[in-house]
């Protein structure tokens, strides 16, 4: 591939010129600019894909992502632990339980103590919360499918292998 002209920051118009004018620098740096064009370009993707789930699935029932990513959660695996919770959701339990505070406020999930061990709490989603997530998710996973549509069957799934691969050697 031929190598394009780098622009001058004058001239940084777009996300590709401002992505190539920042590896341009990064190398002058003495950085990784591969490391940066590749960290970029995951999260412009992913701030781009949640300001799209918000905007068009989410902001009307009055939730972030990250709201709906919890009720998700707690659809798929049933009544969960808050600190499970937030291990799989890769947050604090500070700002889990935040999050599940606001989301019992409006009535879409509720805590209940263990029966055998009172210390034990338990988040689930109310009948309100799970006919909520039910009605939402058709348009969220029709949003998903929309984004990724341009890729084939195998370069969807070697992205997913790629994406879970990097996330499971997460560097401590």
């Amino acid at each position: 591939m031929a190598e394009q002209e780098v622009p001058v920051a004058e001239d940084v118009a777009t996300e590709q010129e401002y992505e190539r004018f920042a590896r341009h620098r990064i190398g002058e740096l003495g950085g990784d600019a591969d490391a940066f064009g590749l960290s970029y370009n995951v999260l412009h993707l992913a701030y781009m894909m949640i300001t799209d789930y918000e905007a068009l699935v989410h902001r009307e029932q009055g939730w972030t992502m990250p709201g709906f990513r919890l009720m998700f959660k707690l659809w798929i695996l049933g009544p969960t632990q808050p600190a499970r919770l937030a291990d799989l959701s890769g947050t604090t339990r500070s700002a889990m339980s935040n999050l599940i505070n606001t989301l019992e406020r409006a009535g879409l999930v509720e805590r209940t103590r263990d029966g055998q061990d009172r210390r034990v709490v338990f988040v689930a989603l109310t009948r309100e919360g799970r006919e909520a997530v039910s009605g939402v998710f058709p348009r969220q996973n029709a949003r998903e499918a929309r984004w990724f549509a341009v890729l084939d069957e195998d370069e969807r799934a070697q992205m997913a292998q790629l994406i879970r691969r990097v996330a499971a050697a997460r560097p401590r």
